[in-house]
């Protein structure tokens, strides 16, 4: 990100993909053979975050149990992204993505809520 004078955006960056991958993990149900890819992708505006994995589950928000150890992984993306979704990807499975943007970085994090 550095090379990218994307910075100000690494905090946020790496907490979305730590629980995106996590996501992956925990509840797309897919087997160790099958690869969890991930990206990031510059935006002229920003960084998009994608996780690639082979589940055509799709992630559901709920509200969060607050004696439950697991269950606002999304909640904190749906809090730190400016928008996030996801996506059908060619061959099987899904793309779970979050875009973050510098315009909004130095302010505070987004509400993102977009989902295609």
């Amino acid at each position: 990100m550095a090379n990218w004078n994307l910075s100000v955006l690494a905090d946020s960056a790496v907490l979305i993909l730590s629980e995106l991958l996590s996501n992956a993990a925990l509840h797309a149900k897919v087997t160790p053979e099958q690869a969890i890819e991930t990206y990031y992708v510059r935006r002229r505006e920003g960084l998009r975050i994608e996780v690639h994995d082979g589940s055509a589950e799709r992630p559901q928000p709920r509200p969060a149990d607050l004696e439950a150890p697991t269950g606002r992984g999304l909640l904190l993306v749906e809090a730190l992204a400016d928008e996030w979704g996801v996506a059908d990807r060619d061959g099987p499975g899904k793309v779970v993505w979050a875009a973050l943007s510098v315009r909004d970085a130095a302010s505070s994090a987004g509400g993102g809520s977009g989902r295609d």
